[in-house]
């Protein structure tokens, strides 16, 4: 989840301004997928604040619905998240055999062979 990108603001980002220069227009519209060098992630307070220069034209996209949507699914998010934190993996649980060997402890690596002193040592707790 991406951070509205105004100076102290830690609020996720529900719009994405845009800047025209050639046709003095400011876009503002919904979150754009992936954040762009030149554009501004704003979240829902600093989207609706948003004024433009004398003279510019300001163009404003619905934007509402994302940020409700986007809202839902961190909060459905959050709650899965939650659940499988509260379940966890219990120590009376079996492992299953597939897991088990790849959570095995790894072999001690062999002693070096060649003359002179290693440089490095695994030190186990």
């Amino acid at each position: 989840m991406r951070r509205c990108t105004r100076t102290a603001c830690l609020a996720p980002a529900v719009a994405t301004l845009t800047y025209v220069y050639a046709d003095s227009t400011a876009v503002l519209g919904p979150l754009a997928l992936t954040a762009e060098p030149g554009t501004y992630d704003l979240c829902i307070k600093h989207a609706e604040s948003t004024s433009v220069p004398r003279g510019w034209e300001v163009i404003r996209l619905p934007h509402s619905e994302q940020a409700r949507r986007t809202d839902d699914e961190d909060d459905d998010l959050m709650a899965l998240a939650n659940a499988v934190r509260q379940i966890g993996l219990r120590e009376d649980d079996p492992m299953p055999e597939q897991f088990a060997a790849a959570h095995a402890a790894p072999a001690a690596p062999a002693a070096p062979t060649g003359a002179g002193r290693p440089q490095l040592r695994v030190v186990r707790d």
